[in-house]
């Protein structure tokens, strides 16, 4: 099992010395994200969903466990996170299908129902 909160604070620690190194290139990085995470046409909890996914395809751990806890919070099941998260291993085969371990793992965490 892996320690999915440790990424959530290894990560927050990144922002913060990002944001004091270079606080405009932080502030557009953080502007982009949070305009196109918000509802429009796809719903928030979707694009969370998404963002799992992109995470697995992508084997980051970080983003796994940042966009697995916000789409439990956008109100994301786990059936929900572990269908859309899945979609990953049909474009990213045998690597991403081990990324999984993270999404179970953090699932579990974040107490995905």
């Amino acid at each position: 099992m892996t320690d999915t909160k440790t990424y959530l604070r290894q990560l927050a620690q990144t922002r913060k010395d990002l944001e004091a190194f270079d606080p405009e290139a932080w502030n557009a990085f953080s502007a982009l994200v949070q305009t196109t995470s918000k509802d429009g046409a796809l719903p928030a909890k979707v694009k969370e969903i998404i963002m799992v996914a992109l995470g697995v395809a992508d084997h980051c751990q970080f983003c796994i466990a940042i966009h697995t806890k916000r789409a439990i919070e956008a109100g994301a099941t786990r059936q929900e996170i572990m269908e859309g998260a899945m979609m990953a291993i049909a474009m990213g085969g045998g690597p991403s299908m081990a990324f999984m371990r993270y999404v179970i793992d953090a699932c579990n965490e974040f107490g995905a129902e």
